[in-house]
């Protein structure tokens, strides 16, 4: 076969034959943690299985939460119909909705390439002429999809039950709708652009700011670089935020006539109380005016205080959720208004710029890979005025704009993923070869990129394979089954505790932290001894008033207390643990409250 004369060697004919081959290798491995991911739940997970539950008993009002959006759930719901699954068996539904996400987060990465490319071809045409730029498109595609197989090796795994990927997804494709309209000024692209920011939005309320953003920059990027009319910039933006409405409008109106005032979601301000404002995250009472912060608090419902030393909390007002007070943390702080504290704020932002250094050290392949190709002669246009071609510049503002709005109150790796894509393949589609650099330089560039790339998946599939020697050494069914907590559940049920019963936890391990052996076991937390410490067994020996706290716990119908203790110290010597029930061969513990007396020793 013969080469094009643009060509000078086989190599980018290879990455293009062999381009299926490799997204075949990357959907293989993945599958690989699809089957092999250990169990990585927590409470948001079970928050999420819940509201999932709700949506396939069509129990609409209970989906409408001001903390967590209905999206992600509607696919677990989704999955667990398609897998005909039961409590002991959801979980393996569920890693595979997030080996589909996969596939549609594998999409969204090749539209985002595809489309960075077309703009950068569309504008260098129209300003100063054809220009040698470091990678092509299908190399910008094996870096992409590079870059995201570590990702999902490392924050966004199948064994996380959370709705990160997915919106990453939508986030990425919007983006690439935003790109192509500004490549072709095709309508429709910014009527998907909206659609596909209005899902992110149904996904997390985050996408509500960034779809914001969004607008902002197709309307500056037309007007200052594509010298745009004024009319036509206000159509495209005009039906972008139409067709974002037509999704999340529906949404916005129902959570706002719950809470009787506009809200388009409730995490990001209860969370800047939390981590700015200085506000007490949970079990907040009225009357504690101390652990406000730099808050206005006129809760409307808070938790029902039973007790105050131990602290002793009921949920029964919410109807909804394996643990009630996890479950719509907005229903229990609804009323909770931060003020801005400057100086809480700077050093929050610095924590979280700590944090994002700390993000680029443990993902170093991509940037070293930039300091690279900088070294092998690659070029960063200097200039980025209105009359050169700046099409990086609109996905890289945005992807410092998603850094910028995590950074004023929160961040976690899984939170910033999508923002150091939005900069970082830019970046690597702007490198250009100057004029004094041997031709050679780009088949150096685009080899380095399949290298990392291979590598991306070589490490996964070493990872899978010592996953699967993992479960076969430890003789489990499957990677996502954790002995501990199925074990539980299996003892909590043999105990006499059936579904739809309702039972006591204490200490934040068995409540807030992993509370899915309640969920496995059908039942309710609907009462709570308060220990915040996630070492339990000091406090509890220390711990005033017990048998007080358990009398009144009992009078709360619950069946069982169950809380999560150090098995060398709760021995039948013991006196502090009289009573209490190992659940298999788990740490965590059952004291009968409300069995009858055959159930139980």
């Amino acid at each position: 076969m013969t080469l094009p004369a643009t060509e000078p060697n086989r190599l980018p004919y290879w990455l293009r034959r062999l381009w299926p081959v490799y997204c075949f290798l990357a959907v293989l491995v993945t599958f690989g943690y699809a089957h092999y991911d250990p169990y990585q739940l927590d409470g948001d997970a079970v928050a999420y299985m819940d509201i999932g539950d709700l949506i396939r008993s069509h129990q609409w009002h209970g989906i409408i939460n001001g903390y967590w959006n209905p999206l992600y759930p509607a696919a677990l719901a989704l999955g667990h119909i398609l897998f005909h699954s039961t409590r002991y068996t959801e979980l393996h539904a569920y890693y595979m909705v997030n080996f589909v996400i996969f596939l549609m987060e594998m999409l969204a990465i090749v539209a985002f390439t595809d489309s960075l490319v077309r703009l950068r071809e569309h504008l260098e045409a129209a300003t100063i002429g054809p220009a040698s730029f470091l990678l092509d498109r299908y190399t910008l595609r094996y870096l992409g999809l590079g870059l995201l197989v570590f990702s999902t090796q490392r924050e966004l795994s199948m064994g996380k039950v959370r709705p990160d990927a997915l919106l990453q997804a939508f986030l990425l494709l919007g983006l690439s709708a935003l790109l192509r309209y500004l490549a072709t000024s095709h309508l429709r692209y910014t009527a998907l652009m909206g659609i596909s920011l209005g899902l992110a939005y149904l996904t997390k309320s985050f996408a509500f700011l960034f779809t914001l953003l969004c607008i902002l920059a197709l309307v500056l990027f037309r007007r200052f670089w594509q010298r745009q009319s004024f009319a036509s910039i206000t159509a495209a933006g005009l039906l972008a935020l139409l067709c974002f409405a037509i999704v999340a409008g529906p949404y916005i109106a129902a959570l706002s006539r719950q809470k009787g005032r506009f809200d388009f979601g409730d995490s990001g301000t209860l969370n800047y109380a939390w981590f700015v404002a200085g506000t007490e995250k949970m079990h907040l009472q009225q009357d504690q005016t101390s652990l406000f912060g730099a808050s206005e608090v006129h809760l409307k419902h808070p938790e029902k205080l039973l007790l105050q030393s131990p602290p002793v909390f009921s949920y029964s007002q919410l109807p909804y959720g394996t643990y009630p007070d996890w479950f719509d943390n907005s229903f229990w702080n609804d009323r909770v208004k931060a003020h801005i504290n400057p100086h809480a704020e700077i050093i929050v932002i610095g924590q979280c710029i700590v944090r994002m250094c700390r993000y680029v050290a443990n993902h170093p392949e991509a940037w070293l890979l930039l300091f690279v190709f900088l070294i092998m002669g690659g070029r960063l246009h200097r200039q980025w005025g209105t009359s050169t071609n700046a099409f990086w510049l609109p996905p890289l503002l945005l992807g410092l704009g998603v850094l910028g709005i995590y950074g004023i109150v929160n961040v976690e790796d899984r939170y910033i993923t999508i923002g150091f894509l939005a900069i970082l393949l830019p970046l690597f589609a702007a490198l250009r070869l100057s004029s004094s650099v041997q031709p050679a330089t780009r088949t150096a560039a685009s080899a380095a990129v399949a290298i990392l790339a291979l590598i991306a998946i070589g490490d996964s599939a070493r990872t899978v394979g010592e996953l699967r020697r993992v479960q076969i050494f430890a003789q489990l069914p499957a990677g996502w089954y954790d002995p501990e907590i199925f074990g539980a559940a299996h003892a909590l049920n043999d105990l006499g505790v059936v579904p739809g019963d309702t039972v006591a936890c204490i200490g934040a391990r068995a409540c807030l932290n992993d509370h899915y052996w309640a969920r496995i076991a059908g039942v309710r937390i609907l009462t709570e001894i308060y220990e915040p410490d996630y070492v339990l067994y000091p406090s509890f020996v220390a711990m005033p008033h017990r048998e007080e706290a358990y009398d009144l716990v009992r009078r709360q119908g619950a069946k069982v207390l169950v809380g999560h203790f150090p098995p060398a110290q709760m021995n039948p010597t013991n006196p502090i643990a009289t009573g209490w029930q190992e659940l298999g061969s788990s740490s965590l513990y059952a004291l009968p409250l409300n069995l009858p007396p055959a159930s139980h020793p």
